[in-house]
Formats: structure tokens, sequence, C-alpha cells
């Protein structure tokens, strides 16, 4: 009785592994040993591929030539030129979106002297969402705290907000940065300025006795703020050259606009926009800085309302054509 239960367990043991034996037999075959199998992923991985990215070896922000003989700026610029070209997705938006505002933007830049580079401060610190907020409370494409705005005159109540008007918050940047200027003369300390305020800066400067931007051992977010500019004007600039493509008409068309000037109140901004052939989400897409859908304006103050320019009103992006619809080759 016993040998017999001791035989049917021996059986049973045998049977198991052979089982075993054979599974993973065929485990093998189906993974291991399936050459279109071995094939098909060699071929998959082979068209897969990171590349390095070409840093420059001369460039100037603000006029001004930024230090690229140097390994800590070379580098530090590498790093902003990986982030920014591997995360497709945000930078091909901003490459979308540059088209629409800034145009708006490079005038009036140009019109109080400020060098061109400083439309793509405006690029990094909103990506230029006009009715983008910091969680600290900053609002608009140049992300203006209240009290600097306030400071440097745009106007911020219950019914109005100016940081989110485009064409005054530039105005005010741009006082902003010549402020700064006149203090440092410099405009890669003026752009870290902004970021970091200048009563940080300053304290920085004296505290490790250095004279430029590139010299500062600085926090990460002000660390790496006029590299990430730079790394975001070299792919503005040259966007083939890190892989971006797209036609013109990919691109977010710069739609003509009109100004309506009003000194009284608007009760309804739904019905305002109705009588001026739009919808009130087009009133406020074009007026962000109109806080509530109504207006009491009880000191008579005029206002420019921005709505499309006739002939654009009903403007859709299909109609956006251009003469050579062509893949980008800048």
């Amino acid at each position: 009785m016993i040998i017999n239960k001791s035989i049917k367990n021996l059986f049973v043991l045998i049977v198991f592994l052979s089982g075993f034996y054979l599974t993973a037999q065929l485990f093998n075959y189906s993974t291991a040993a399936d050459p279109a199998s071995k094939t098909a992923n060699s071929e998959y991985m082979s068209r897969y591929n990171v590349y390095a990215l070409q840093t420059p070896d001369k460039m100037r922000f603000g006029r001004e030539k930024v230090p690229l003989d140097r390994w800590d700026v070379k580098e530090a610029l590498d790093r902003e030129l990986l982030v920014n070209t591997y995360w497709q997705s945000q930078t091909m938006l901003f490459l979308k979106r540059s088209n629409r505002y800034f145009p708006i933007i490079e005038p009036i830049l140009k019109d109080h002297d400020i060098p061109d580079d400083f439309k793509y401060l405006a690029l990094i610190e909103s990506g230029f969402l006009p009715t983008i907020k910091s969680p600290v409370g900053a609002v608009g494409i140049w992300q203006f705290m209240s009290g600097t705005a306030k400071d440097y005159g745009l106007e911020i109540s219950t019914e109005i907000d100016e940081r989110y008007n485009i064409e005054k918050s530039t105005i005010a940047a741009c006082k902003y940065f010549r402020k700064s200027y006149e203090k440092y003369g410099s405009w890669t300390l003026v752009a870290a300025s902004y970021n970091a305020g200048r009563r940080f800066l300053d304290k920085q400067l004296k505290l490790q006795n250095a004279g430029n931007y590139y010299d500062l051992l600085l926090g990460e977010e002000t660390g790496r703020y006029v590299y990430r500019i730079l790394a975001i004007k070299l792919i503005m600039e040259k966007p083939v050259n890190f892989g971006f493509r797209f036609r013109k008409s990919d691109l977010y068309p710069n739609i003509p606009t009109q100004k309506i000037k009003i000194n009284t109140a608007v009760k309804n901004f739904a019905l305002f926009a109705k009588k001026h052939g739009v919808n009130y989400k087009i009133l406020k897409n074009f007026n962000p800085w109109l806080r509530k859908p109504y207006l009491a304006n009880k000191y008579k103050k005029e206002y420019e309302i921005t709505l499309p320019a006739k002939g654009y009103i009903n403007f859709a992006f299909s109609d956006y054509k251009t003469t050579k619809d062509s893949v980008s080759k800048k």
C-alpha cells in the first residue's frame, strides 16, 4: 500500500516535470526562436533614433554676445535645446501661436527700442496663452504680478485687468525692460531680473561679486531662464534644423482687427457682441482684459474693444491660405 502510493507520487512528479519542460520549450520557440519576430524587432529599433543636437559656436541675445566658448554655458544651452526640441507638442504649438502674436509684439518692442529677442521672453513666460494664470497670481502673456502691473500703468479692477491686454501689457513690459537696462546695462541681466526680480538679482550680484548673468550661480528656475530663451530663439529661427516641419497654413493666422471706442457703460457684452456681428466668445477671445460680462464705467473712461475687421468676422481656419503652402525651410 505504501509502495504503491510512493510509485503513484513519483509518476505524478514525472508527468509534472515533463509538462513543465515541454511548456518551456514551446515558450522559447515562440519568442527567442521565431526569426520573423526577431527581424521585426530589429527593424523597428533601427528606425528609432534620438539625436544629439548641434549647439552653435556663436549667437547673440539682445545685441550681446553669448559666451559659448565656455563649457558651462554651452552645456546649459544644450540642455534647454534638448528639452524644448523633444517636447515636440509644446514647441510646435509655440511655432503655431507665434505667427499670430509676434506681429502684435514686434512693432511695440521696436517703438520702445527693446531688442526683438524679448518676444521670446513672452513666449516662454506664457506660451502665448493670453488668459493663463500662474499659481502665484501672475497673468497675461507677460505674466505680470498685480503690484508690478500697476507700477507700470496697467489698470486692474473687478471689471478690467489690462495685464490681459496684449498691446498695453507689452508696453508695460517695455517700460520695465528699459528701467532695468538703465540699471544693469545688460540685456541678459534685464531678462534675468524679469524672472527673479531686481532686488534678488542685485543681492546675488553683490554676494557673488559677479558682473554678468553667465557668472552667477542661481536657483533652478532663474539659472535656466535665459538659456531657455536662447534655445527657443534658435528653434524658432530655424525650426527645420530641429526637425519641425509645417506648412504656412498650419500656423495660426494673425487675424486683422478693428478697434471700437467706448466711453460709456455696457450693460451686456453678449448683446454688444451680437450688435457688432460676433458672438460673446469671440469678443472675449479678443478682449480677455474685460473681466465681467458688463462694464459700469462710472468715470466715463475711454476703452478700445478689439474685434475682427470687417470681412474677417466669419473668418474660418480653412480661409487661411497662402500663395506658397510649402513645408517650412527656415
